[in-house]
């Protein structure tokens, strides 16, 4: 038996500039967001509906996992803890499920399961190592927004292929780090990701994610070297600029002296040598305003997670890069982020994966360009 546990509003800050959804789901919507979670829990169902696997599920009600295994034709039992219904903000109807609803159904499953997969970031990942601890191994179907933590497979389509080797006793179990972010260190203008919990995982290689690295201490004097030279780069060259999320994209965007967001994405305008904000932690509308002007994107590659769109910056929607060409990319990573030798997109479409697949130059010293493979 599998648990099965959806948290049908994560990840729906992303695009719209929010640095998760738990307690700001009211102001998502409000800016326009729209349910992503229910998608990614139908790619993942899809992906495990190919494989002849004898599997049975143990689920929440409606929304909470029920809905998709019927929709999807998989056998399952409900716990039915209570009635799920619907509320509608700003006329978008979405569940009156709470963290308190993931915390209850995984208390449930932990003797009746032999794993739980859950559809989720960060946060849903905390709810349910709170109650599991090491009882009982978990698997994230990656969902949310940030997704630092070590129990995510790299796709919704990646955590059915970990699953099915699970079934078939191929995946290795490991304690893996259940992440979130160090609010302390946001405040002093790093991303640093705390480790709350220690929880049990399978693994299989390049199925599933690693979890998020600091910059090391050794490479922080060469870190500011590559962003001043990055930043001096971009004031030769005038244009739009998309500069994104991240500790070493904020020193580029102090080197370039404007006021940009640490964790979100900006839009400068390059002109005569000198930078302006136009946009501060810019949405996913914002960015699609500035498309027909050729911008070029600064980003970088989250240590650890190998991620340079999927994870954290989700303004980067497919519609924002379908519109973006691959040769505009300015990819900026210290060594040790690309040490293993490739990088990830998943942005849930497969067409603007693809686009991106293939090699990269990624710039690792104000001298040096290295090519990386993008998986």
């Amino acid at each position: 038996m599998i648990g099965f546990i959806v948290n049908p509003i994560a990840g729906m800050g992303g695009r719209v500039a929010l640095k998760g959804t738990d307690g700001v789901l009211e102001e998502a919507i409000k800016r326009g967001a729209k349910p992503v979670t229910p998608d990614l829990a139908r790619l993942f169902l899809k992906e495990l509906r190919h494989y002849d696997m004898n599997v049975e599920f143990l689920t929440g009600p409606g929304p909470l996992g029920e809905d998709y295994l019927k929709e999807f034709e998989f056998k399952h039992e409900v716990i039915a803890h209570r009635d799920v219904g619907f509320r509608e903000i700003h006329g978008v109807k979405v569940p009156d499920t709470t963290s308190e609803d993931t915390k209850r159904l995984a208390k449930e499953m932990i003797d009746k399961v032999d794993l739980i997969v859950f559809a989720g970031g960060d946060g849903t990942a905390r709810d349910i190592a709170e109650v599991v601890d090491l009882k009982v191994p978990i698997l994230g179907i990656p969902s949310g927004v940030k997704m630092f933590s070590g129990v995510f497979a790299t796709s919704p389509e990646d955590a059915a292929r970990v699953l099915v080797e699970f079934l078939r006793g191929k995946a290795r179990i490991e304690r893996r780090p259940v992440m979130d972010l160090d609010e302390d260190a946001y405040r002093r203008d790093e991303i640093r990701a705390r480790k709350f919990y220690e929880v049990l995982t399978p693994v299989v290689e390049t199925l599933v994610q690693g979890s998020k690295e600091a910059v090391r201490a050794d490479e922080e004097e060469d870190l500011n070297a590559l962003a001043e030279a990055v930043a001096e780069e971009i004031l030769e060259n005038d244009g739009i600029y998309f500069l994104g999320a991240g500790s070493t994209i904020k020193k580029i965007k102090d080197k370039l002296g404007i006021d940009g967001t640490l964790l979100g994405v900006d839009v400068i305008r390059v002109r005569n040598g000198e930078a302006e904000l136009l946009v501060k932690d810019a949405t996913e509308g914002d960015l699609l305003s500035f498309i027909k002007e050729k911008p070029k994107v600064v980003v970088t590659v989250i240590g650890g997670l190998n991620f340079l769109f999927g994870r954290g910056n989700q303004q980067f929607s497919p519609k924002v890069l379908r519109a973006i060409d691959k040769d505009d990319l300015i990819v900026v990573a210290t060594p040790s982020k690309i040490s293993s030798g490739i990088i990830r997109v998943y942005t849930g479409d497969k067409e603007v994966d693809e686009k991106f697949r293939g090699y990269l130059k990624v710039k690792i010293s104000p001298w040096m360009e290295k090519l990386v493979k993008v998986i």
